[in-house]
């Protein structure tokens, strides 16, 4: 999508929040790769561009995955949970990300 598409999303919408576990704090550690909670109709290119702006670092790579909501059970009815879209970028060595 470019920038002059009607339904381009603004880079503070590409990126809802960081995913902070323990595996993306390993991969932070090893290979310089950054995770994020990301809007589901979100492309990798606006993945990309929202990063580089928002940090001001230069990025590699970006892996998509589409997570489908776990089904559960609330008393007598079963419940989907929210579907979410996580994105892995991979950062130029150099770079770095200071709130992880």
């Amino acid at each position: 999508m470019s920038a002059e598409h009607s339904n381009a999303l603004s880079v503070y919408n590409v990126i809802l929040r960081a995913h902070v576990t323990e595996k993306a704090t390993h991969l932070v550690e090893r290979g310089n790769m950054y995770t994020f909670l990301v809007n589901k109709d979100s492309t990798k290119t606006e993945i990309r561009s929202a990063v580089e702006e928002l940090w001001n670092v230069r990025v590699v790579s970006v892996k998509t995955i589409n997570r489908v909501g776990k089904p559960r059970r609330h008393k007598m009815r079963e419940i989907t949970g929210a579907d979410t879209k996580k994105a892995i970028v991979v950062l130029h060595s150099e770079d770095r990300i200071a709130f992880f």
